[in-house]
C-alpha cells in the first residue's frame, strides 16, 4: 500500500483518509477471519456434528439449523442497527461492543461436548450473531476510506488480509493440534482449547482497528436515545417502501441470496463434506482449508483490482462461473486429487465473489445511509445462509447421508444467480444512488 501523500495513494484513498488508517480497517477483516475459518469453516464444525451431536444421522441438519437461528436473528436486528448508526453515527461504539460479543461466547464453545448439544447451540448461535453485526457495521466504513471508484480495491486488500488472518490462526490451531495428537490427546480435549486460541486472536488483532479508525459520520438525530430504536425502524422501513429508488440495488440483492445460498453452504459444509463424502481425516480436512485460504487471499487481491477495471458486474459474473465449475469437479470427484483442484477453484472465487459484493453494495449506497444498507447486505447475506446450508442439511438427511446429490444441488444456486445478475445495470444504481441523497434531504 502507498503513502497517502502519494498521487496513486490519493486516487485509491478518499481525502483524509491515511494508508494506517485503511489498514487498521484491514486488521477487523484479519481479526475476524479466525472465526469464520476456526469456527464455521475448519474445526469446529466437524467436532460439533462427530462428538457434540455424537455422529447421528441429523448431525449435520443440527449445525445448519444452529447456524440459521443466528442469520434469522440477523435478518431481524441487522437492517435496524445499520438505521441506527446512521442516525447516531456510531458505528465504531457498536462494533466494539458486537466484538466482545463474539469473543466472549467463542471462548465459551470450550465448553462444548458430549452430552452438552443445548448449551453449545446457544453459544454458537451468540457467537454467529455477534460476528454478523460486526461483518455489517465494518464494511459500513468502507465507502468512507475509499477515493473515487477504489472501493474494489479497498475491499480485496481488507479481504485478503483476512484470509492470512484466518490461515495464522487456523496453523497455530494445526500445530497445537499436532502436539496435542502425539500426546494421546483426544479431539474432546484438544479442539475446546483451540476455541480460546481463536477468540484470543479474534481480541487481540481487533486492537488496531479501535484505536486508529476514526468515525467520520455525522449524526442524523442528535440529542437523547429514547425512541431512537423505533426512530430506527421507521427509517429503515421509509427506505424499503422506497426501494423503487433502487431497482439494481434491490436486483442485486435478490440475486446475491440465491448466489450467497451455494457460498454459505460451502464455507459451512466444507470440512463435513470432505470427511463424510472424501475420507479426508481432521488432519487433513484442516490442511485442505488453510491450502484454500491462501488462494481465497490470492482471489480477493486480485479480482479487487479486476473489478475496478472491468465494472462490478462482469466480476461477479466471471466467480460464479467458476464456482459452477468447482461444483462440478466436487461432485465428479472420486479421489483427493480432482477434489483439491475443486477446493483451490473455491478459495479464488470465494475471496473474489464476497470482496466483490461488499464494494458493489458500498457504490449503490447513499452517503446518509450507508450503515442501513451494508444492514440489508447483511440480511442477504443472512437470509442465503438459512437457504442454502439447510438445504444441504435436508438433502443429505432425506438421501441418508447422499452429500454428493447435497453438493451437486448446491450447484443450482450458482446457475440462478449467475442468470438474476444479467439484470443489474451498476451505472443506473450509482447514479440512483446519488439522487436519493437529494431525495431524502427534501421534507418529508
Amino acid at each position: 500500500m502507498r503513502s497517502a501523500a502519494d498521487p496513486a495513494a490519493q486516487r485509491v484513498l478518499a481525502p483524509g483518509v491515511s494508508r494506517r488508517e485503511v489498514w487498521a480497517w484491514a486488521m477487523y477483516d484479519f481479526a475476524n477471519s479466525s472465526y469464520t475459518t476456526v469456527v464455521i469453516t475448519a474445526i469446529f464444525n466437524g467436532y460439533f456434528v462427530a462428538v457434540v451431536a455424537g455422529g447421528q444421522a441429523w448431525a449435520s441438519l443440527a449445525w445448519t439449523g444452529a447456524l440459521a437461528v443466528s442469520h434469522i436473528l440477523l435478518i431481524i436486528i441487522g437492517p435496524i442497527v445499520g438505521a441506527y448508526v446512521d442516525l447516531r453515527a456510531n458505528k465504531k461504539r457498536l462494533l466494539l461492543v458486537s466484538t466482545a460479543g463474539c469473543v466472549a461466547s467463542t471462548a465459551a464453545l470450550a465448553l462444548a461436548g458430549p452430552d452438552t448439544l443445548m448449551l453449545t447451540v446457544i453459544f454458537l448461535v451468540l457467537s454467529s450473531f455477534f460476528f454478523g453485526i460486526g461483518e455489517n457495521l465494518i464494511a459500513a466504513f468502507l465507502p468512507e476510506l475509499a477515493g473515487g471508484d477504489s472501493q474494489g480495491k479497498l475491499s480485496g486488500w481488507g479481504w485478503s488480509l483476512g484470509y492470512v488472518g484466518g490461515l495464522l490462526t487456523l496453523g497455530i490451531c494445526l500445530l497445537y493440534i499436532d502436539w496435542a495428537t502425539a500426546q494421546g490427546q483426544r479431539a474432546q480435549q484438544f479442539v475446546p482449547i483451540t476455541m480460546w486460541i481463536t477468540a484470543a486472536m479474534f481480541g487481540i488483532a481487533s486492537v488496531p482497528t479501535f484505536v486508529l479508525l476514526h468515525e467520520r459520520a455525522q449524526a442524523q438525530s442528535p440529542g437523547v436515545d429514547s425512541g431512537i430504536v423505533r426512530h430506527s425502524a421507521q427509517r429503515l422501513l421509509q427506505t424499503l417502501r422506497r426501494a423503487h429508488h433502487y431497482i439494481d440495488l434491490r436486483r442485486f440483492l435478490i440475486s446475491m441470496v440465491v448466489y450467497q445460498a451455494g457460498i454459505q453452504t460451502v464455507i459451512a459444509l466444507a470440512a463435513i463434506y470432505a470427511q463424510q463424502a472424501m475420507g479426508f481425516s481432521m488432519r487433513e480436512t484442516v490442511l485442505l482449508i488453510f491450502v484454500v485460504n491462501i488462494t481465497a487471499a490470492i482471489g480477493a487481491f486480485a479480482f479487487g483490482y479486476i473489478q475496478d477495471r472491468i465494472g462490478h458486474v462482469a466480476t461477479i459474473a466471471i466467480t460464479l462461473a467458476g464456482w459452477i465449475v468447482m461444483i462440478a469437479l466436487a461432485w465428479a470427484a472420486r479421489g483427493p486429487s480432482l477434489f483439491w483442484v475443486a477446493a483451490n477453484i473455491a478459495g479464488l472465487c470465494l475471496g473474489a465473489s464476497q470482496s466483490a459484493a461488499r464494494a458493489f453494495v458500498g457504490v449503490l449506497s447513499p452517503p446518509d445511509r450507508r450503515g442501513e444498507f451494508f444492514g440489508l447486505w447483511g440480511l442477504a447475506g443472512r437470509l442465503s445462509a438459512i437457504v442454502g446450508p439447510l438445504t444441504y442439511g435436508v438433502v443429505s438427511w432425506l438421501s441418508q447421508g447422499d452429500h454428493r446429490l447435497a453438493m451437486l444441488i448446491t450447484g443450482s444456486y450458482f446457475v440462478v444467480g449467475l442468470l438474476l445478475l444479467a439484470g443489474v445495470d451498476a451505472q443506473r444504481g450509482k447514479r440512483a444512488a446519488l439522487h436519493c441523497v437529494d431525495l431524502s434531504s427534501k421534507p418529508r
